[in-house]
This record gives structure tokens, C-alpha cells and sequence, in this order.
């Protein structure tokens, strides 16, 4: 099942913009070990649940998981070969707006080993570049 928000107060919103450095949800707050995204963009619900997926497979279940990210912002499609004007097109997917240095995930109570290869397994699901963190790197 895909994350997407239970209510929006709009269906269709214009698209978020993109860029800047993360301030806010850029440390490590609850697990020891985190995923950390480089670069600005969007994450779709679809990359998200595939990386969680991959965490858990590695993780067998085993340990706390955190998502710190949530796919807020609905995206439209039009069909490819659509002529202009006829309106906005239906809703397509979710995505989440992350900026530079945000955490996605945190990994705590397993080997170090084992977490550092979930991680790495969620990062190539993912069209951002990103950064795996220890809790020695960050102070």
C-alpha cells in the first residue's frame, strides 16, 4: 500500500518548488544509523515504499524503523500526445519535497553491519543521491 495522505484540502496543487539545504530534520533524532538525501527533489511514494521494503527485507524485521518523510503533495498526469487547454490533468501520484541534507530513514537496535547494507539497499531506490550517517559522524 502506497503512503498518501488520508485528506487534502485540494485535490490538485501547483508543484513544489525544489532546492535549498535542509535546516530542520537533518540530524539524527531517533535511530544511530540514518539514510541522508545530498540534493534537492522529489521522492515519489513509490520510491519510499520500495526503499522500506528493502529495509525491511535486510532488516528481517528485526529492530526499529523510522520514516522521517512523508508524500504530501499530489501530482497530475496528462496523457502523452494531449493537445493543450481541456484543464489539469487527474491526479497521477503522491511525492514528498525534500531539500538538501533532510533524513529519510533511521535504523536503530541491529548490528552495524546489517544496517549499513538496509541502508545501502534503500539509497539505490532512490533517484536523489544520499548519504548513509552513524551517530559518531554527526557530533
Amino acid at each position: 500500500m502506497l503512503l498518501q495522505p488520508r485528506k487534502t484540502k485540494y485535490r490538485r496543487i501547483f508543484r513544489p518548488k525544489v532546492g535549498g539545504k535542509a535546516w530542520r530534520g537533518s540530524q539524527l533524532a531517533f535511530g544511530d544509523y540514518g539514510l541522508k538525501v545530498l540534493k534537492p527533489g522529489w521522492i515519489t511514494a513509490r520510491q519510499l515504499e520500495a526503499a522500506r521494503k528493502a529495509v525491511v527485507h535486510h532488516t528481517k524485521r528485526q529492530g526499529k524503523l523510522w520514516v522521517r518523510i512523508f508524500p504530501h503533495f499530489p501530482v497530475t498526469g496528462r496523457a502523452a500526445g494531449a493537445h493543450m487547454g481541456g484543464g489539469k490533468g487527474d491526479l497521477d501520484h503522491y511525492i514528498a519535497n525534500v531539500k538538501g541534507g533532510t533524513m529519510i530513514f533511521e535504523l536503530a537496535g541491529l548490528a552495524s553491519e546489517v544496517k549499513e547494507k538496509a541502508l545501502r539497499a534503500a539509497a539505490a531506490k532512490f533517484s536523489l543521491p544520499t548519504k548513509i550517517v552513524k551517530e559518531a559522524d554527526e557530533a
